[in-house]
């Protein structure tokens, strides 16, 4: 947009009160304000703008040194014949019968071919464009060079497509005059569903009273006073009133003059884009509020949805399972070795939910979430998390929902609707990712603690103590029975070593057993809060990845239309 309207800044010269830079400048903050709202507005709310950037950059790029006006009028106002006078030839058909215009003819002075491409943006067939140029006329129409006259068809014709040509060509044309005639100057179609709508572009924009010849000399000024008043009405105040008649040249010095000072100052066509710019900056204020958008959400709300994420995603059935599964773990790893065995038969209740308590891949589940998307490797298997309840279904809906009241807040209806739409937009894809933030998570279970170590070992010299006493028992009672030699037993006190042994390491084995269960227990706790931390980190990423960024974005999009509009709102 920016490189199509650079190529003509040049074109428009001289003492400017519409700054071309500028004017481009603004343009542009149309374009960057419909790029950011862009899939978060609705798209009828644009068309205007989009118009507008599109007819801007075509209007600019195709001529500067020429002015486009255009004659409008109801039927019997005089304008072919206003056209022909200004021309000082027969170019446009006069005549009595309804519609008199049926189709846009344009006389060009100067050289046509600076203005053909013009004509043909503007869509004037070849055949009904005419060149006021002519070696009798010497410097006559000199200062006109650069005009292009076009005289429109009736605006009232019985023929509908007569108004929607005028309405298309309205849009595109630098300046208006608007012909009356002293008869329906006052016409109520005109002024509601013209003039008045034409208030923004007074700039742009002439009255011409025609066929003044027909009034009194004392009724002229009365009907100019009276049609000023109409137009005050229309909000048009302080634009140009002319007297006019078609019937001599005089009669149409007043308009002749104007034009002449409109192509020399060429600034018809910036203040036309300038005014299109004010509509469309209006019409889309109401899209931008005063208020900017908060950066982030809140920590409390945060929270919140984290944790109706972690309530829906099981993550406390997955803790409650981690702590189970290391009193499991830790019991048949301290626990006295001859009770082992049938500890081993009961199955681990994290394997119950298809976990292993590690992620196999050496990283936590954040991590594992966000390298799971696009990666070559395959994602982990579905998990045997109960499925969510009603309630913590309905928890996560409420809370998806305070984010984007918070987020929200302040913000014009537009864009808080789009903010709720963004928080939802994922919610469909949310319970596989939420899943895979548990079945990724590293819950530190795949490391044997060193103290279990330990008590392993103790438990196994006592355990081997035992035995050693009751195989040498064994062996006394053997040797007893075979009539040999009776072995003497060292004696620790009045009781032999063996049966110290045997009894000593039954006993110890089971007392160690029970003094490390409250530490187990302990231990146990901290199993699950540390794996109920990692997890809630987990949850977090896929809720800062499918609720919060999915926000994030539609607040930088109103941030970046707000600014835009901004620069787009001031013609200073």
């Amino acid at each position: 947009m920016t490189d199509i309207l650079g190529r003509v800044r040049d074109a428009f010269r001289g003492d400017q009160r519409i700054d071309p830079d500028r004017l481009v400048e603004r343009l542009t903050a149309i374009n960057r304000f419909m790029t950011a709202v862009d899939g978060q507005l609705p798209d009828d709310r644009l068309v205007p703008a989009h118009t507008l950037v599109e007819r801007a950059g075509t209007r600019l790029a195709l001529s500067g040194a020429h002015t486009v006006v255009a004659l409008a009028g109801a039927t019997g106002s005089g304008k072919s014949s206003l056209f022909n006078s200004l021309a000082r030839f027969e170019m446009s058909p006069v005549g009595v019968r309804r519609p008199t215009t049926g189709v846009t003819h344009a006389c060009v002075w100067g050289p046509l071919d600076g203005a053909t491409r013009l004509l043909d943006w503007v869509g004037v067939l070849p055949r009904h464009r005419f060149v006021r140029e002519s070696a009798l006329d010497g410097t006559d129409e000199a200062a006109l060079h650069g005009l292009v006259l076009l005289d429109l068809p009736d605006f009232d014709s019985v023929e509908r497509s007569h108004r929607s040509e005028v309405d298309r060509l309205l849009g595109l044309v630098d300046l208006v005059v608007w012909v009356v005639d002293p008869q329906k100057y006052a016409d109520r179609v005109l002024h509601r569903s013209y003039l008045r709508e034409f208030h923004r572009h007074r700039d742009v924009t002439v009255v011409v009273l025609n066929q003044a010849d027909r009034l009194p000399g004392a009724e002229l000024p009365r009907v100019l006073a009276d049609l000023r008043r109409l137009l005050d009405a229309d909000q048009l105040a302080g634009i140009p009133v002319l007297a006019t008649s078609a019937l001599r040249d005089a009669g149409t010095a007043p308009l002749r003059s104007a034009l002449e000072q409109t192509v020399v100052e060429r600034q018809a066509a910036l203040r036309r884009l300038s005014a299109d710019v004010d509509l469309v900056v209006d019409g889309l204020s109401d899209l931008i509020g005063s208020a900017r958008a908060e950066a982030d959400v809140d920590r409390p709300t945060m929270r919140r949805l984290i944790d109706a994420l972690a309530g829906a995603a099981g993550v406390p059935a997955v803790a409650e399972a981690t702590e189970r599964a290391y009193r499991h773990r830790a019991v048949a790893a301290t626990g006295w070795p001859l009770a082992r065995g049938w500890r081993r038969l009961r199955p681990d209740p994290l394997r119950r939910l298809h976990l292993t308590g590690a992620t196999g891949h050496g990283q936590n589940g954040a991590a594992a979430l966000e390298d799971g998307f696009g990666a070559d490797r395959p994602a982990p298997a579905a998990t045997s998390v109960p499925e969510p309840t009603a309630a913590q279904l309905a928890a996560v809906g409420l809370a998806v929902r305070a984010v984007a009241d918070r987020a929200g807040t302040g913000l014009p209806a537009a864009w808080s609707t789009a903010v709720t739409a963004a928080a939802r937009s994922r919610m469909a894809d949310l319970p596989d990712a939420l899943d895979r933030a548990v079945a990724t998570t590293d819950l530190g279970m795949d490391r044997r603690p060193v103290w279990w170590r330990f008590v392993n070992a103790v438990q196994w010299l006592v355990t081997v103590s035992a035995a050693a006493g009751l195989l040498w028992l064994l062996v006394g009672y053997a040797v007893r029975a075979l009539g040999l030699p009776r072995l003497e037993y060292p004696m620790v006190g009045l009781t032999p070593l063996p049966t110290v042994l045997l009894l000593g390491g039954l006993l110890l084995g089971m007392l160690m057993a029970l003094l490390v269960r409250p530490v187990i227990r302990w231990a146990a706790r901290r199993a699950r809060w540390r794996a109920e931390g990692r997890m809630h980190d987990a949850v977090a990423e896929a809720a800062q990845g499918y609720v919060i960024v999915p926000v994030r974005e539609v607040l930088r999009s109103y941030a970046e239309a707000r600014s835009a509009l901004a620069v787009a709102s001031s013609s200073r």
